[in-house]
């Protein structure tokens, strides 16, 4: 009897899981495809299929222009947090020198502060380099979010490679930078494809720097919390429902593309040998 409960216990908890996970991605779908009275409908199945939302996310204000700013932004960033976070993983994964340990530490301490702590100290950072109110600004501020544990992670992952080829690399005449490039990276693609692609999301769904850094260069976060309707009292819920499922739709694809290389990277390292 066991032997039945067992898996039917298992599938029904992946089911509750898969239906807790996607249940609310369903609803945005469903509620973007509603107009005027059809919001207030409790029903699970689409009365039918209304794309005029998505339509007038487009019409109502530059969206198009507001998606290009993030795709900029984040893509900047996961290019700039992997190439500072390699060289950095390499030389604190595998370079032995006094204060290795507690740098690391402070590493990962600076991931764990919140946004509203650095803010204001940002701020006077962003003015200083004459960047506010330009997209650099955001840029240079969500390396915060992203660089510390793009470091911490491909440091992990450092650690754990053969050092026989690294010493190999060196005795044929390689310079570190080479050794860099042409052995670890290869070998790291898989940590590097899942830091990178967490570091897209970061950069992709930050609100509070877009808002305070840059308002004149949107991105889709603060984009969508401005939508309005026609009058004070009006919430556009089908629109904010259509642009949410328009900003979703990208990482979605990311992670069905790279998911083999998402699943390496997550368990690299996990064991030895």
């Amino acid at each position: 009897m066991s032997k039945v409960l067992k898996p039917i216990g298992f599938w029904a908890l992946v089911a509750v899981i898969v239906l807790y996970a996607v249940f609310p991605f369903y609803y945005a779908i469903l509620t973007s495809m509603r107009t005027g009275q059809a919001l207030f409908s409790t029903s699970l199945l689409p009365d039918s299929l209304d794309f005029s939302n998505y339509v007038g996310v487009f019409e109502q204000q530059p969206f198009a222009w507001n998606i290009w700013n993030s795709i900029v932004v984040a893509v900047t960033v996961v290019l700039i947090s992997l190439f500072l976070g390699v060289t950095a993983a390499y030389a604190l994964g595998r370079v032995h020198f006094k204060g290795r340990g507690l740098l690391l530490m402070t590493i990962l301490a600076v991931s764990m502060f919140p946004q509203v702590a650095v803010l204001s100290g940002m701020y006077e950072v962003v003015r200083a380099f004459g960047l506010y109110n330009t997209m650099p600004a955001l840029m240079l501020s969500n390396l915060i979010l992203t660089l510390p544990f793009t470091v911490w992670v491909l440091t992990t992952f450092m650690k754990e490679l053969p050092r026989e080829l690294e010493e190999a690399a060196f005795v044929d005449g390689a310079s570190p930078w080479t050794v860099v490039r042409r052995v670890f990276m290869p070998l790291m693609w898989p940590a590097m494809v899942t830091t990178g692609l967490l570091a897209f999301i970061a950069a992709w769904n930050e609100f509070l720097f877009a808002l305070t850094f840059s308002p004149d260069n949107r991105t889709v976060p603060v984009a969508i919390a401005s939508m309005s309707g026609a009058s004070q009292q009006e919430l556009p819920w089908g629109n904010i429902m259509a642009g949410s499922v328009i900003v979703t739709l990208p990482l979605i694809v990311l992670v069905l593309i790279f998911q083999r290389k998402i699943v390496a990277g997550l368990t690299a390292g996990a064991v030895k040998g």
